[in-house]
């Protein structure tokens, strides 16, 4: 570790959340680890009016602020495919939705190893058309897909998947994200999240004989052609980094409209966490103008079924 690169309060956040081996054994323990850090990490975030605990065709979703008309983002929460779950995000979806004047609705997707590959991306699906057509109760316009870590590589294949199946997406937003399981890490082990981890989230998640190749788990196998609009945010100091960045220059390349930001000094999936990280504050931020900016455009508008705006 050079903490000369490392910011004071990532220096201060990353003892919040004790570190425990992360086996099939410990996992119990890891999984209570992550929801007992949270509110010291995440805060309780504000009220946005209606919070509502739903099923979507089957599979529990969170809906923040859902009404008709207003555009939808779809989370699918970090953890590794294998923790976190509605509450660990909780904070974070409030100030998102509270920010960008969009619903965030949240997918408690079936976690690996118990559900590896396909399961957490078919919830999502699942969750997607239930969305579309208006199972919540209202019509939403437009809807765009979102995740942080492990979420965002879900997000990225559902963002793929929707083009190719001819029901495109207004916009992808890709915190910290998963793109690439061929482990190639810079030497950042010491900031938080450890190849040794992901090794074992990947293994988890995608178990032999699974295809990591295939751009349902390899998001940067894909053509990224006519992909929808991203926002990608990376930290200085997260092993995840560059696999982020590389994916963020690819879609770039395919003409695909991209803000990528690196914060610097800052580690993995800082912006969830939103007590300890005034850099957290400054994501959401971002992210809500970047949804601000597509909500009302006639590209996004023509996408989502609802003529120009």
């Amino acid at each position: 570790m050079q903490p000369d690169r490392l910011h004071p309060q990532a220096r201060a956040a990353l003892g919040v959340q004790p570190r425990a081996p992360l086996t099939l054994e410990n996992l119990p323990a890891v999984r209570q680890s992550m929801r007992d850090a949270t509110l010291a990490e995440t805060g309780r975030g504000p009220d946005v009016g209606p919070v509502t605990d739903l099923t979507a065709d089957g599979v529990p979703v969170r809906l923040y602020a859902g009404a008709d008309g207003v555009p939808v983002l779809v989370w699918a929460h970090g953890g590794g495919w294998v923790m976190g779950d509605l509450d660990t995000h909780d904070a974070f979806c409030r100030h998102l939705a509270a920010a960008s004047g969009w619903a965030v609705l949240a997918v408690d997707y079936r976690r690996a190893p118990e559900h590896p590959h396909p399961a957490a991306i078919e919830d999502v699906e699942r969750a997607l058309g239930w969305l579309r057509v208006g199972g919540p109760g209202f019509a939403p316009a437009p809807i765009a897909i979102g995740g942080d870590s492990a979420g965002g590589q879900i997000a990225a294949v559902a963002a793929r998947r929707a083009r190719d199946a001819g029901t495109p997406l207004a916009a992808q937003v890709l915190i910290c994200p998963v793109t690439d399981p061929a482990m190639a890490y810079p030497d950042l082990d010491g900031y938080g999240l450890h190849r040794d981890e992901m090794r074992f989230f990947w293994d988890a998640y995608a178990p032999a004989p699974a295809d990591r190749d295939h751009p349902d788990l390899n998001p940067s196998a894909a053509d990224p052609t006519g992909l929808p609009p991203a926002i990608v945010i990376t930290a200085e100091l997260d092993v995840l980094r560059d696999e982020g960045e590389r994916y963020a220059a690819r879609l770039m390349s395919a003409g695909v409209p991209v803000v990528s930001t690196r914060y610097q000094g800052l580690v993995h999936n800082f912006p969830r966490k939103l007590a300890l990280f005034d850099a957290a504050h400054a994501a959401v931020a971002q992210v809500a103008a970047v949804l601000c900016g597509l909500k009302d455009t006639p590209q996004v508008a023509a996408k989502s079924g609802t003529g120009a705006g």
